[in-house]
């Protein structure tokens, strides 16, 4: 009841003038439940956007509003400009992600049905919040299922090659047009403040550390020493840039270019805190024997060479791996290594990324707070 996604297997026929249409959904019994957009060529067929009698578009743009007016009561602007305004299913839109960073609003298309309406949908938003550039970012492979190809590109404005954001007080650079996800990862955002917290005399460790938000926000926090590994040079050179541009002392931080597998089977790890954020290792339900496989060799090769009292937080983004599931893998890892391993913190919920109570699938990031002896 009141989830959002209607599979083919569900539907008993469709009265659709074209695909990507809005249409009635009825019950068995023939009363009304609401309204979807619907495209026969995906396995999920039908996705609601409104319940009951609404009108499907009046119930669309009063998500919006309501999207937007959430995010004007979570941030103050000038501490955080970088958020998420609109989190697809989360928020009663599906197929529909929208981040703003400064005054630049990047858009996620991922279904033909917000494809017809996205216009009317950036409209509204740039309405609620002054914009001066709508880049379209639509590259994920479920739109090949919806008859779509990837489009990168500005849809109003001109997109800077580079732009400046705050987070908590603290800048990063972004870059949109060739970063990973939207240009920058806000869903871990409450993840950095904690490990800003945790840092203070700490030496820090980030593998996978993209353009080095956690890497700045351990230094932020009074870490000794944070190194930053990941495989891309663009990635590590901007995660210095970031550290300078909060003039953060880093003296004796290295920023290494190295496939973070091999550093963890390598490099000794001297840390008193390890952060491992891979990107997601399952994109397909097909994958996630490999991804398990993946997220245990990362974890027990760090847990192996952890100090005792040390602290090791780790993450996973797919989707495809719950969070029972990434619990076990991770202790299975705590087994390989013969560690003693206690939970002391679970991920904290980017308040921008609801996730809607009926809809479980919209919660993808899980991460664990471990003390290792």
């Amino acid at each position: 009841m009141r989830h959002q996604w209607i599979f083919s297997g569900a539907i008993e026929s469709i009265d659709l003038d074209e695909e990507g249409g809005i249409a009635k959904v009825l019950d068995s019994h023939g009363a009304l439940l609401g309204h979807a957009y619907f495209n026969t060529r995906s396995d999920i067929t039908g996705r609601m956007v409104s319940f009951k009698d609404a009108d499907p578009l009046e119930a669309i743009m009063k998500k919006v509003r309501e999207a937007a007016d959430l995010r004007k009561t979570l941030f103050d602007t000038k501490q955080t400009n970088a958020f998420r305004v609109i989190n697809g299913e989360g928020d009663g839109l599906p197929g529909f992600v929208a981040d703003l960073y400064g005054s630049i609003l990047v858009v996620q298309v991922g279904t033909l049905g917000m494809e017809k309406l996205k216009d009317s949908l950036i409209e509204q938003l740039k309405e609620i919040f002054p914009i001066t550039c709508v880049f379209e970012k639509s590259t994920a492979p479920a739109r090949k299922k919806e008859g779509l190809t990837p489009k990168e590109e500005a849809l109003f404005g001109e997109l800077p090659k580079e732009c400046e954001i705050l987070e908590n007080g603290l800048s990063y650079i972004v870059n949109i047009r060739e970063g990973q996800k939207t240009g920058f990862f806000l869903d871990h955002r409450e993840m950095r403040l904690k490990v800003r917290s945790l840092s203070k005399n700490r030496r820090v460790l980030n593998c996978f550390s993209y353009t080095g938000g956690f890497t700045v926000s351990a230094l932020a926090g009074g870490a000794c020493l944070a190194d930053s590994v990941d495989a891309s040079k663009m990635a590590v050179a901007t995660a210095e840039r970031n550290v300078n541009l909060n003039g953060l002392k880093a003296e004796g931080s290295r920023f290494l270019k190295a496939d973070a597998f091999d550093f963890l089977k390598l490099d000794p790890l001297d840390y008193d805190l390890v952060i491992l954020d891979p990107p997601a290792f399952a994109k397909s339900r097909g994958e996630v024997k490999g991804a398990l496989r993946g997220y245990r060799e990362i974890n027990r090769e760090a847990m192996r060479k952890m100090p005792d009292g040390s602290l090791l937080l780790t993450a996973s983004c797919s989707y495809y791996v719950n969070a029972p599931l990434f619990e076990q893998t991770v202790l299975q890892a705590a087994l390989d290594a013969g560690r003693d391993v206690r939970i002391v913190g679970r991920h904290i919920q980017a308040p921008d990324h609801p996730v809607n109570l009926y809809h479980e699938e919209s919660d993808y990031l899980k991460s664990l707070l471990l003390v290792l002896h």
